[in-house]
């Protein structure tokens, strides 16, 4: 299934890969998946988390296989299926199901975030459903999913400290970031690094609202000197996010930082292409509070 299928930038639309599990049907954006491919053999590994099958190495890359299942608590695969083969954080993961269903064109308006009925914020692994064709269609929150089976691949706070002694400063930053978790971590990781000053929004459309706000009462620099913006967002994505500030006469000199799971070489492209002036990826806590030193020209030393 070719899972190549380019955006137009800032359009707020995204690619969702329809996939099945126990007849339940679950989504994930493609810009994280490589490929698809029949589910193989794998080598266990001694002592790891029951929701990794073992790992393997298609074209002399070495891949860890979880079972999906298993991590959703709906048993266990067995030797059939597909592997979802998906790169983010830097991480080459292949997700076990059951079948693929299809790609689906949808726009981030059309995505519903999860009420504390069925996500509890922090703890929940669902982002968002979608409803199509009459069925709904969750989707699934795969950075939290691999950052349950293995903390060390989420945000490095450990980083921060190693950065010795900062200054306080009252910069005004705005955060745009869905997850309740990473939202308060990145939130926590600046006021400890010095950046005290935090507005924090739930999805692009909530930051674009506060900076318009800002704007019509005439002074957005006392309000805004920083944006951090993630990509997957419902509502508004990041990259629509930095499209609109960058064409807004009263904003575009407020630099942007993408920080999200999905930086690679085509995503770098769009962020480029729309004016963003930075981009990392999301474990590097370190290295976005550094980003911020510099595009702010704040020594924190």
């Amino acid at each position: 299934m070719d899972t190549k299928i380019l955006l137009e930038n800032g359009t707020n639309e995204l690619e969702v890969l329809e996939f099945t599990l126990d007849g339940n049907s679950y989504g994930i954006n493609v810009a994280k998946i490589r490929e698809i491919i029949p589910y193989q053999a794998v080598t266990p590994v001694p002592n790891a988390h029951p929701s990794v099958e073992g790992v393997f190495m298609p074209r002399e890359v070495m891949i860890t296989a979880i079972d999906l299942k298993n991590c959703l608590q709906r048993g266990q695969s067995g030797s059939e299926g597909l592997f979802i083969i998906t790169n983010f954080n830097g991480l080459n993961i292949a997700f076990h199901v059951d079948t693929v269903i299809g790609i689906h064109r949808v726009s981030w308006t059309e995505i519903i975030k999860p009420d504390s009925t069925i996500s509890n914020s922090e703890d929940g692994v669902s982002t968002g459903i979608i409803k199509k064709d009459g069925k709904l269609i969750i989707i699934l929150d795969f950075e939290k999913i691999v950052t349950d089976i293995n903390p060390e691949t989420g945000l490095k706070i450990q980083e921060i400290d190693e950065m010795g002694q900062r200054h306080r400063d009252d910069t005004p930053i705005l955060i745009a970031e869905d997850s309740a978790l990473l939202n308060k971590l990145i939130v926590e990781s600046l006021h400890h690094a010095g950046y005290v000053n935090t507005t924090h929004t739930e999805n692009g459309q909530q930051a674009w609202d506060q900076l318009c706000s800002w704007k019509n009462e005439g002074d957005i620099n006392r309000n805004c000197r920083c944006i951090i913006t993630d990509i997957e967002m419902p509502q508004m994505d990041g990259h629509r996010l930095t499209k609109l500030v960058k064409e807004d006469e009263a904003l575009k000199n407020i630099p942007v930082i993408i920080f999200s799971s999905l930086i690679n070489e085509e995503m770098r492209r769009k962020g480029e292409q729309l004016g963003a002036d930075a981009q990392l990826t999301k474990p590097e806590i370190g290295n976005l509070v550094r980003t911020i030193d510099e595009v702010l020209g704040i020594n924190m030393g």
